[in-house]
């Protein structure tokens, strides 16, 4: 796979994405609609769908994918550490950080509004695109194509997840830490909740005898605070 880098700033066509991925694409509608936001849509009479249909599917083919691949990449892993190293893999800043790796900022389709509010580098943006486009290597070449597209983003990830212990509850260890500190339990709070219903982003801080210690931004509560409670281990320097 071909991630040369390519800034958020440059317009990419669905045809000049695929090349530099090395993608196949059969029907090119599907992959153009994979890119295409809601904002888009309402300034651009000629697009006809977004891809918010294909994001649904991307997340269901992404579920099953990578559950098959940590089940034959870690044969002597049990259960639970599978469903964790899954979670891990797909919760929302993971797949962000897949979709910056192979610079697909550049090829989202976005209107003016979007655009102008730094669409292009937003994580809840560019994990949709990332599921949505997913969705469309899967109905154009089923999951052969979608394993050898991902597979390489999921062999350097689940690496660094293991190593910094990514796959595990952050909140309980944080939890666990602050104890064996003679602290009590971390605090969180919900500092911004920003964006439409349909795609909301929360801010949450996390703090220890009234300090802030980190912070994080998810789809939910839940996924901020986790993200803040992993934001904090590394600030304390408890993983890297």
């Amino acid at each position: 796979m071909d991630n040369s880098p390519n800034s958020v700033g440059v317009r990419e066509t669905p045809q000049e994405l695929a090349a530099r991925l090395n993608l196949k694409f059969n029907d090119w509608l599907l992959l153009s609609r994979a890119l295409t936001h809601r904002s888009y849509l309402n300034e651009h009479s000629e697009a006809l769908e977004d891809n918010e249909r294909l994001e649904f599917l991307g997340d269901a083919v992404l579920d099953f994918v990578v559950g098959a691949w940590l089940y034959n990449r870690y044969p002597e892993m049990h259960e639970g550490d599978l469903t964790r190293m899954r979670s891990a893999l797909v919760h929302t800043e993971q797949l962000a950080e897949f979709a910056k790796q192979i610079n697909l900022g550049g090829a989202m389709r976005l209107g003016r509004g979007e655009t102008a509010a730094g669409g292009r580098e937003r994580p809840a943006l560019l994990c949709d695109t990332f599921e949505a486009v997913i969705g469309a290597i899967y109905l154009d070449s089923d999951l052969d194509g979608v394993m050898h597209f991902i597979e390489p983003l999921l062999e350097a990830s689940s690496d660094d997840i293991l190593a910094n212990h990514k796959n595990e509850d952050s909140k309980s260890m944080l939890q666990e830490w602050a104890q064996s500190q003679g602290f009590p339990a971390p605090q969180y709070i919900t500092r911004s909740a920003t964006g439409p219903d349909h795609s909301k982003m929360f801010s949450v801080d996390v703090l220890i005898t009234g300090e802030v210690k980190g912070n994080g931004m998810g789809h939910s509560k839940q996924a901020a605070a986790k993200a803040a409670a992993q934001n904090a281990l590394k600030q304390l320097g408890l993983v890297e």
